[in-house]
């Protein structure tokens, strides 16, 4: 990927695509096409053809979703598999009229079975039924990972599907309603300490057990596999188990207990952790193999303690602490 190739970040303004900016950046990386929503709506088709027609990327990074929490995706399943349907379409067809070299499509790992072995391998996709409070979401995932995937063997394009394992970060979504845990534990333990409060609710049992990768090294390992040789990137797309399919994770795991006992320490609380057990526990585990990608020579570099406290930093620098 040369440093004056024309690169576009969909989705720049999200916490992926914010991430990718900002390591592509710091790589050296100065081409890059930015449209704001408001410029670019990639659900229109004919104005993200009309974009892709005149700009003519050579490389794309699709991080354009809309995502949420167990919240938002159980109770908005319709706007979840429509719009990440549309999106995904539109931009992956506009990169294949354009032959766009390399596309990145950015996916989750919730397109993996429920009740999945652990460590969870690329080959289970598809393997058993789906977590039911975000199964539209995934459907929609797994479907953009099809087409990436019939596009190439259709027309020989290069469009690799990416699965991280559970985000988080600067310029992260800390709504109550539709944000991730680790986002809403630390918003909860935050305004727990600054008000005075003495206890702070989580959802569940705390039992869920899941894998957290800070995203600016999500970013590094996207610029990673994008400047694969030919050779190695083409054989990624060739993969015999499961063509054009790569987890990335962090390695390892940690209850929902021991998270929200992590957050309180960064942040200062001191208070008790309460269990509302009438709320959903969700999947019971998340741990993906990301085996391929670490012995391709990527690896994370954010300790999960390390990732939390930056995160927490820019938090309390974009928030009215009064």
């Amino acid at each position: 990927m040369d440093k004056n190739a024309k690169i576009y970040v969909a989705g720049h303004n999200g916490l992926v695509g914010s991430a990718l900016v900002r390591n592509l950046q710091a790589n050296g990386y100065s081409n890059l096409l930015l449209r704001r929503h408001a410029e670019l709506d990639l659900t229109d088709q004919h104005a993200t053809e009309a974009f892709f027609a005149e700009e003519k990327p050579e490389y794309v990074f699709l991080a354009a979703a809309k995502v949420g929490g167990i919240h938002a995706n159980n109770s908005y399943p319709a706007e979840f598999i429509r719009q990440n349907l549309v999106i995904q379409t539109n931009v992956i067809h506009a990169a294949y009229k354009t032959n766009v070299q390399r596309l990145l499509f950015l996916g989750s790992s919730c397109i993996y079975p429920r009740n999945c072995p652990q460590p969870i391998k690329e080959e289970y996709l598809l393997s058993g039924p789906l977590e039911l409070t975000n199964r539209a979401y995934a459907v929609a995932k797994i479907a953009g990972i099809e087409t990436c995937r019939s596009y190439n063997k259709q027309f020989g394009s290069k469009f690799l599907s990416v699965m991280p394992t559970n985000l988080y970060g600067p310029n992260d979504n800390y709504d109550l309603d539709n944000s991730h845990v680790l986002p809403a534990l630390i918003r909860k333990f935050h305004t727990a300490k600054i008000s005075g409060s003495s206890e702070v609710e989580i959802w569940g049992s705390g039992n869920p057990r899941r894998e957290f990768l800070y995203v600016d090294d999500m970013a590094s390992a996207c610029i990673f596999l994008a400047k694969l040789s030919a050779q190695a990137y083409q054989e990624l797309l060739n993969y015999s188990v499961v063509p054009g399919l790569i987890n990335v994770g962090y390695g390892s795991d940690l209850s929902i207990q021991n998270l929200a006992e992590k957050i309180a320490k960064v942040v200062g609380f001191t208070g008790r952790i309460i269990k509302d057990q009438n709320k959903p526990d969700g999947t019971p585990q998340k741990l993906l193999d990301s085996s391929r990608i670490h012995e391709l020579g990527w690896k994370p570099e954010f300790s999960l303690d390390e990732g939390i406290s930056k995160t927490y930093s820019a938090y309390t620098t974009g928030i009215d602490l009064t």
